[in-house]
């Protein structure tokens, strides 16, 4: 309460507080207090101010079709980062939370970070968990939406959505960034879309978000070689291994009952994502449902690894024959 009344006449300040308020209030499970004050405060910016009180920045309209708001699920507890990457979100998460000591000092925060891992390898999860645990709202950027048919509306609305996150305490979301940060030096590429990287370049360049701007993307090979100095920090997502896996199915089975050591067959799932685990895991105990079983059995999980396997080589042929 004293940060949102010594916030009083900033706008970027009095939301961030807010914001920081509502995500306690989710976090104590009171949704409708959190629900009531995100309405709130959304509809402030809509009316007149009357004071002193600088007004508030509603959802711009021009961003609306390019930017979705996702309410987080997930805690640190659901994720699983290498030694090296937990170090490194708790040094952010620490920076953020003292940005203004740090910027009295005459220092940068880094507040925009590139994701770099295979698919499943949990990149979406980690943003929003971060966000999550930041207290920030996680808005996800739809490429969909954002990449016009008109090419040369496309980085009008690369400049609307980056005026968002300058204007909005958040973590703003660019997943599968490659498609519009691909490199120049491709063949084939229309001058127009050249265009558009150029501009965000420029963009990414100039923006200091009032949270953090996250990209991720699979095809870090395809990226534009001169975006890589754009960005704070570079994540590497890795396929867990043998140590990572365990730590895995012990999370997902830790409310199930088992009649087997599901990390005996953590050998077995090597090469396997995040995304294939949980599938594997999940089919399982949907058999031991389905059997009317009080206990996942080990025959559930060889069952469920047969279809994940089975889906897996189906890919990799898809794969091999899109290569060709």
């Amino acid at each position: 309460m004293k940060k949102l009344l010594a916030s009083y006449g900033r706008e970027d300040d009095f939301r961030a507080v807010v914001e920081q308020i509502i995500a306690d209030e989710e976090k104590k499970n009171n949704r409708v207090l959190a629900r009531s004050l995100r309405k709130t405060l959304d509809n402030l910016g809509s009316h007149p101010q009357t004071g002193g009180l600088s007004r508030l920045v509603p959802f711009p309209d021009e961003a609306k079709d390019f930017i979705q708001r996702i309410e987080p699920r997930h805690g640190p507890q659901d994720i699983i980062l290498s030694r090296g990457n937990i170090e490194l979100f708790v040094g952010l998460i620490r920076e953020f939370r003292q940005a203004d000591r740090i910027r009295r000092h005459g220092l940068p925060v880094r507040s925009k970070l590139l994701f770099c891992g295979p698919p499943g390898s949990g990149k979406t999860l980690c943003a929003e968990v971060f966000a999550n645990e930041l207290g920030l709202p996680f808005f996800h950027v739809r490429l969909d939406s954002l990449i016009s048919s008109y090419l040369g509306e496309t980085a009008t609305n690369i400049r609307k959505t980056f005026e968002f996150a300058r204007r909005q305490p958040c973590v703003l979301f660019f997943d599968e960034f490659d498609a519009i940060a691909r490199s120049r030096e491709e063949t084939g590429e229309h001058s127009e879309l050249r265009r558009v990287v150029n501009s965000l370049l420029i963009f990414i360049e100039q923006i200091e978000p009032q949270g953090f701007l996250i990209a991720a993307t699979n095809l870090d090979a395809h990226l534009d070689p001169a975006v890589w100095r754009r960005f704070d920090e570079i994540v590497w997502f890795e396929q867990p291994d043998d140590k990572m896996i365990r730590k895995y199915l012990e999370h997902a089975f830790r409310n199930v009952k088992v009649t087997f050591d599901p990390s005996s067959y953590s050998n077995q799932l090597q090469s396997y994502s995040y995304a294939d685990l949980e599938r594997v895991c999940v089919q399982a105990i949907k058999l031991s449902v389905l059997n009317g079983n009080r206990a996942v059995s080990d025959a559930d999980f060889r069952h469920a690894m047969r279809d994940a396997e089975r889906r897996r080589m189906r890919k990799q042929k898809l794969e091999d024959q899109t290569r060709e």
